[in-house]
């Protein structure tokens, strides 16, 4: 209880304009009964003491330090694997926003479709979020990190960016010293693992990424029957000068991995599945050792789960804002918001429908740690001071129309990256 009192008021310090509001916002989210499904809803919750209007302007004129807030993520007690090493996984989740002809800063986001060619790329805005993994199934993780990439950014120097910050903000909590097991961050298909072990080769980490898949696996059991991993070591990928490598200078480099390739005997409906290929950035990997890269890669689905409690639970991309800065500022809530539920896992009773199976100590879903998070919070420090009388304002006139429309922006990237090694040198000379 008292490492969930001190985030609770390591979070609070943190809102700088429109903390009471905010936080009992928060607390509201925590305390709902059900999944989110508007915000204005959230304003008939006990925890939250102040009106709706009070909710509107705390969303758009509230002010969330992230820089501050991502210290206490990083101090929390973090999962770890077996040989006591953290690992990491990156990934991107999209706040969709087809319709929002008035919001700025939106991209192209890649949408998977239920069928075959059936994926779209729809305008909204992607987050990219880092979060520390389990071992073993489960659906909980620990989300240290989310940056929302702007038009004009590339996803690689982003990425590089974040994980070398997350890493030192771990260093700096005492989460890795030197002599611990390097960290493994995994990563699926969809980032350029190669140049990202070249750019973070400086830092103790570790980085798995798969280079090509059809398939998707989530655990090894027998239902899958027999699993195969081979590996190969010293194996480096070949590199040309394109995407993030055309401002690489000189030659460029060989950076050796060890490759493997993991095959199951089937998987449900298909008794034929493709071979799933990894790659490495570590070498002379024993056996063990190519067993743990893989079953890390696994788990890194497990964040999946938090991005479908994100959306479908706590709420994250039901508000219909306009301004991205505060979609930040929601998103930082959010992550908020589940870290306490996180916190609270091991002391939440298990409040479980009559034909819901009873689950393990301390193994316990989000979800259901939330229907007893109102029981915890009135044991918790609540910082946020009692709201204060006040009249409501005079508002539009009735009849009355804006007379300042928004501005319309189209979605997409504001700067095109050259497709050759030729448009590149041709556009550096352009710019001088």
């Amino acid at each position: 209880m008292s490492v969930l009192s001190h985030f609770r008021v390591e979070f609070y310090d943190c809102l700088y304009s429109r903390a009471d509001a905010l936080f009992e916002l928060t607390d509201a989210v925590l305390c709902a009964d059900g999944a989110v499904t508007s915000l204005v809803e959230l304003t008939l919750t006990a925890e939250h003491r102040r009106g709706h209007g009070a909710m509107y302007d705390a969303v758009n004129h509230g002010w969330l330090e992230p820089r501050r807030l991502r210290r206490p993520l990083a101090s929390t007690p973090l999962p770890r694997a077996a040989d006591g090493r953290i690992i990491l996984a990156v990934d991107v989740s999209n706040w969709l926003r087809p319709d929002a002809s008035t919001s700025a800063n939106r991209l192209f986001c890649h949408v998977y479709g239920r069928g075959r060619s059936a994926d779209q790329f729809i305008p909204g805005w992607p987050y990219s979020f880092v979060a520390a993994l389990e071992t073993g199934r489960t659906s909980w993780t620990a989300v240290l990190d989310a940056i929302r990439l702007g038009p004009a950014d590339d996803a690689t120097a982003v990425t590089a960016a974040q994980l070398r910050e997350v890493f030192n903000r771990l260093v700096h909590a005492r989460q890795w010293k030197p002599g611990d097991a390097d960290i493994l961050i995994v990563m699926d298909a969809g980032y350029d693992v190669t140049r990202l072990a070249h750019v973070l080769a400086d830092l103790p980490v570790e980085l798995v990424g798969r280079l090509r898949s059809d398939r998707v696996m989530l655990r090894d059991t027998t239902r899958y029957g027999k699993a195969e991993a081979l590996a190969w070591d010293r194996m480096h990928p070949r590199l040309t000068t394109r995407g993030p490598w055309l401002d690489h200078c000189g030659e460029l480099p060989l950076i050796h991995g060890t490759l493997i390739r993991l095959k199951v005997e089937h998987l449900p409906g298909d008794r034929d599945p493709k071979p799933v290929w990894l790659w490495s950035s570590r070498t002379a990997l024993t056996g063990k050792d190519v067993d743990l890269r893989w079953q890390a890669f696994l788990r890194r689905f497990d964040l999946e789960h938090t991005f479908r409690l994100f959306k479908q639970t706590l709420g994250w991309t039901v508000p219909k804002v306009r301004d991205p800065n505060t979609a930040d500022l929601w998103t930082w809530l959010i992550i908020a918001a589940h870290t306490q539920l996180r916190l609270a896992r091991p002391l939440a009773a298990d409040l479980r429908r009559p034909w819901e199976r009873p689950a393990e100590p301390r193994r316990l879903t989000p979800a259901r740690v939330s229907r007893g998070f109102r029981h915890l919070r009135a044991k918790t420090t609540r910082p946020a001071g009692a709201p204060k009388p006040s009249a409501p304002g005079p508002g539009r006139p009735p009849g009355a129309q804006n007379r300042r429309p928004a501005p319309r922006h189209e979605p997409g990237k504001t700067v095109k990256r050259a497709e050759t090694l030729t448009e590149h040198v041709r556009l550096k000379q352009q710019r001088g």
